[in-house]
């Protein structure tokens, strides 16, 4: 091995190298930080050119690794913290939660077993004991961090499978799938997050497997329809696995009425798992809290903390109710955590994850509710859902512009509406102005759909942003469609 020891490690040579290539790329942050532009609006085939592979023999070293890495990826990097980006739910991230990431990758800690992560085990049970409390959950520690939404919510209808099998007196875990899998169900929203079906392909009950249930005019579950579709599975032979609602719907930021889905679930034993990836953030609201009322009644809940709690990717949980159904995917290994640790108190988080080797994500949610704490913490978060009330109406003031649905979270679906009734031409409109502001890099905004309108979508997850940024992005929407419009004019 070369003199220039590549590895991090306590001598005094790998010390000076872990701290210059620290200060170079830390000032390469704040440099582009500084970048006025959203974004330096290359294409797709632009990049595909420009980004070059460079692999020699003898390798560049460090600095010139890092000066590579800042001109090919760092300068045409999204800025997430630009007042103009607000496609997706994709935040700015805290200052604490980057300074977490330094501790977390520098000591390398592994969540498998204790012995490779004693402290960091520690904190994250203490965690999910104080997520639990917060969602309302009896004491305990059922509960493990994950990478996020689609991952926890594996999770849920993971167990969700294996206890309605066990019920029956089958276990998953040793036998396998049994009987006529076409009869088990699955329901969720229209609405719902497409993990939902990933999901199920992936546990092996296919697309076939989910009831989408209606939604009303807020793209929540609608009850009627939850109940009538609930009657007609049973009149033909299906069992229903597992309804799963949502607190905070992709577009619309709806949430589905979870205190009566878990009341009408209770009385037909079916689990309910809440996908509550965006809408958990209001476990934390001064203002919001209730709008999660049911949520504490929920059989498993999805959390994700690199949304509204604003945390670097990827930082999220999965918690369940009755600890008991984690024994449904135990699997004890020797080597990562005996039967003998155990019986000292060892923590054993392994048996409660789909992951082997995971991160210490938990860090960036601690250090963030110290840093902040709960009142700051709750003020960022209601920001947001405050600020899309009125950006709403403003949007409804003017009158090139059409609020398609009004806020529940912090996004707003609108649209530019020109003086046309041609349908699939305002549809294709609003597509291509957010595709030219994006290329631009003067703006992202998303282009969805919303009960089968094409919109815009602005999601106000920046506490920085106020109404007078996003009057300005809103302006570069009117002149964008305008300088479209004039085009297809003069064509």
């Amino acid at each position: 091995m070369s003199d220039n020891n590549p590895i991090l490690s306590g001598s005094a040579q790998s010390i000076a190298a872990y701290q210059d290539a620290i200060e170079q790329s830390s000032q390469a942050v704040v440099d582009w930080l500084k970048q006025p532009e959203m974004y330096q609006g290359k294409t797709v085939d632009q990049l595909r050119e420009r980004i070059q592979l460079n692999f020699t023999a003898e390798g560049l070293g460090n600095q010139a690794a890092i000066t590579r890495a800042v001109e090919y990826f760092l300068k045409d990097s999204l800025s997430v913290h630009h007042a103009q980006c607000v496609a997706h739910l994709h935040c700015p991230s805290l200052v604490i939660s980057q300074a977490a990431e330094v501790l977390i990758n520098a000591t390398n800690q592994s969540m498998d077993s204790w012995d490779q992560s004693p402290s960091a085990t520690i904190i994250e049970v203490k965690l999910i004991q104080w997520l639990r409390e917060q969602v309302g959950y009896s004491a305990g520690d059922a509960g493990v961090f994950t990478s996020g939404g689609t991952q926890s919510n594996l999770m849920g209808l993971m167990l969700a499978r294996d206890a309605f099998f066990a019920r029956q007196g089958h276990s998953v875990q040793l036998q396998g799938l049994t009987g006529d899998l076409s009869k088990i169900k699955v329901f969720c929203s229209e609405s719902a997050h497409f993990s939902v079906q990933k999901n199920m392909a992936l546990m092996g009950l296919g697309y076939q497997s989910v009831t989408q249930v209606k939604t009303d005019a807020f793209s929540r579950m609608d009850l009627a329809d939850l109940k009538v579709k609930l009657a007609q599975a049973k009149a033909k032979g299906e069992q229903v696995m597992a309804i799963v609602a949502t607190a905070g719907t992709t577009d619309a930021g709806a949430i589905d009425p979870l205190a009566e889905i878990t009341t009408l679930a209770a009385q037909e034993n079916i689990w309910v798992h809440v996908d509550a990836a965006w809408g958990g953030a209001l476990l934390l609201s001064e203002k919001y809290r209730h709008y999660l009322n049911g949520l504490e009644c929920a059989d498993s809940v999805t959390l994700d903390f690199h949304k509204q709690f604003f945390q670097t990717i990827s930082c999220g949980a999965f918690l369940l109710k009755d600890a008991r159904h984690f024994e449904l995917m135990r699997y004890q290994a020797a080597y990562l955590n005996s039967d003998f640790d155990e019986e000292q108190g060892v923590p054993n988080l392994v048996s409660k994850s789909l992951q082997t080797t995971r991160r210490f994500d938990a860090l960036k949610l601690w250090m963030g509710l110290e840093a902040l704490g709960k009142k700051q913490y709750a003020e960022i978060i209601d920001n947001g859902v405050t600020l899309s009330q009125e950006v709403a109406e403003y949007v409804s003031a003017q009158p090139h512009l059409e609020l398609v649905m009004q806020p529940q979270l912090a996004s707003v679906l609108f649209r530019f509406r020109p003086e046309s009734s041609d349908s699939a031409f305002v549809a294709l409109l609003n597509q291509r102005i957010g595709d030219v502001l994006l290329v631009s890099g003067s703006a992202n905004v998303g282009v969805t759909e919303a009960d089968g309108i094409t919109c815009l979508k602005m999601t106000l997850l920046n506490p920085t942003v106020c109404l007078e940024d996003v009057k300005i992005l809103l302006a570069s929407v009117k002149d964008t469609a305008e300088t479209l419009l004039n085009a297809e004019f003069q064509s």
